[in-house]
């Protein structure tokens, strides 16, 4: 009898999406998926346009055109720290999610262990899922989302072959900080792991903080695998545009298996990402980081003046809050109902976590215009919540969560 393979009984499609689908259904704003629609900046854009005309529309190699590496290379020791030949070391991908799964494919045997800090990206899971890769948790305890060194050590096995760092992180905002990447990369030196990092919000960092990529770290950076892209940093989700970077040994089969796979990553769409790396300037990145400063702090406050108190991100551009005074059994009942009464939609708790710690947690994401998060917030405080000061929030207080008062 025919049927589907074995490992497709762990894979469902993700709530993210499930909620998107919903919002559309709805007609409601969509703080669900990071779909990211604020814009291409104009060099982007003109550039693949350009590209287009100029007839550079036909398979690229494999690992992605020598502008782009070129780019990439640059940018990683400018602002990485990262030595990277452009030649052996970097590989252009269908966004840093392909990136991943490549890794993955090239890197990782069927029952090999991969640590993922909890609340994780559910398209990590998934895509370790897929590989026949099996996941363990360390938890990642709020306010601030730290982690213990001494849970991390506990959870790596003999089966286990890598730790997973999403930094900032999807969907907490953590920043990892240079103390807590040197235990990740001890415990990585012991018991001889590879680090794979998504990095893929590396340019959304608040508060004075400042991203630090595990690869830049001497001690592990042959054995890291470092993941990123433009689809956030250029609203060019829909490009499929990301890359790893990592020591020549493992990068030959992560492009082998790319080219396998994706073939290679659009073209003339390679051009316009290169033209941005090479001329948008600093002012670019930090006029970006302000303005979802100021969307952050708006829907923090909205969310805690409706009773959903939320832990403003260190990072990223999505805020998990605590949902519990919402009606509801489970997450999904909480979002469902949020959705209904005020047409705006969110993701599950339980999408994060894979035990029922999720289930009084929803997470927003404001990476949208302007206008449409002011209209969020406004139907937002239409569903009412506690008035008093204590259940305001201080939105500038980045690691801190949402309870104290605001001025």
């Amino acid at each position: 009898m025919l049927s589907l393979s074995e490992r497709s009984a762990s894979i469902a499609q993700a709530e993210i999406r499930v909620m998107t689908i919903e919002c559309d259904r709805l007609g409601g704003i969509n703080l669900a998926q990071g779909i990211c629609d604020c814009g291409v900046p104009e060099p982007v854009a003109r550039a693949a346009q350009e590209a287009i005309r100029q007839g550079i529309n036909t398979y690229t190699r494999y690992d992605g055109l020598a502008v782009l590496r070129r780019a990439i290379a640059q940018k990683m020791l400018r602002y990485n720290g990262i030595l990277a030949d452009p030649e052996t070391d970097i590989v252009v991908s269908a966004g840093s999610t392909g990136a991943f799964y490549c890794a993955c494919l090239a890197l990782l045997d069927p029952g090999d262990e991969v640590i993922l800090f909890e609340p994780y990206y559910g398209y990590h899971l998934n895509t370790l899922l897929a590989v026949g890769a099996v996941p363990a948790y360390v938890r990642l305890t709020p306010p601030d989302w730290r982690f213990d060194p001494a849970e991390l050590r506990r959870a790596i096995t003999p089966r286990t072959k890598g730790i997973m760092v999403c930094t900032p992180a999807n969907p907490s905002g953590k920043v990892f900080s240079r103390e807590e990447l040197e235990a990740i990369a001890a415990a990585a030196l012991e018991h001889d792991l590879f680090v794979f990092t998504d990095e893929i919000y590396e340019y959304f960092v608040y508060d004075g903080r400042q991203h630090l990529s595990p690869g830049a770290m001497p001690e592990i950076a042959d054995r890291t695998i470092t993941i990123s892209g433009y689809s956030k940093t250029f609203s060019i989700t829909g490009w499929r545009i990301g890359y790893s970077v990592s020591d020549r040994r493992w990068a030959e089969m992560i492009g082998y298996v790319n080219d396998l796979v994706y073939v290679c990553a659009p073209a003339p769409l390679q051009v316009g990402v290169a033209a941005g790396i090479e001329q948008l300037p600093d002012s670019f990145y930090q006029e970006l980081r302000d303005s979802f400063v100021r969307k952050r702090d708006k829907l923090c406050s909205a969310l805690a003046e409706t009773g959903l108190q939320p832990y403003a991100p260190q990072g990223a551009y999505y805020i998990l809050a605590d949902a519990s005074r919402l009606p509801g059994r489970t997450s999904k009942e909480k979002a469902m109902y949020l959705l209904e009464k005020t047409k705006v939609a969110s993701v599950p708790g339980e999408a994060f976590f894979h035990d029922d710690s999720g289930e009084n947690f929803l997470r927003f994401c404001y990476a949208k215009p302007e206008a449409d998060i002011d209209e969020a917030c406004r139907r937002l405080r239409s569903l009412g919540g506690d008035s008093s000061s204590a259940s305001r929030t201080n939105c500038s207080s980045g690691a801190s969560p949402c309870r104290r008062k605001c001025a």
